[in-house]
């Protein structure tokens, strides 16, 4: 499913016209995108945080030559029970 398939769902689903479904879809996704950081949990769906990753030794698949990899974070989203339990 994408985007666009997304919205229409939600449109479907509420009874809102696609336009109003995109504008609560992109208002979801944009709260998410902001509050990450601090963590967010949506109760019977999952929750969303950042994580670390060290940084290590890698290698380029062409060369064989070894290569840096810095530390980063990334996004972490963990299945809340209920979801889990619908798959």
């Amino acid at each position: 499913m994408n985007k666009a398939e997304l919205i229409g769902a939600v449109a479907k689903v509420a009874g809102l016209t696609k336009k109003d479904a995109t504008i609560a879809v992109e208002a979801t996704l944009d709260t998410i995108r902001k509050n990450t950081k601090k963590g967010v949990q949506l109760v019977g769906f999952g929750s969303f945080s950042v994580a670390k990753r060290k940084g290590r030794i890698g290698r380029n698949p062409r060369t064989g030559e070894e290569i840096k990899i810095p530390p980063s974070k990334t996004v972490r989203f963990r299945p809340g029970s209920a979801y889990k339990n619908t798959l």
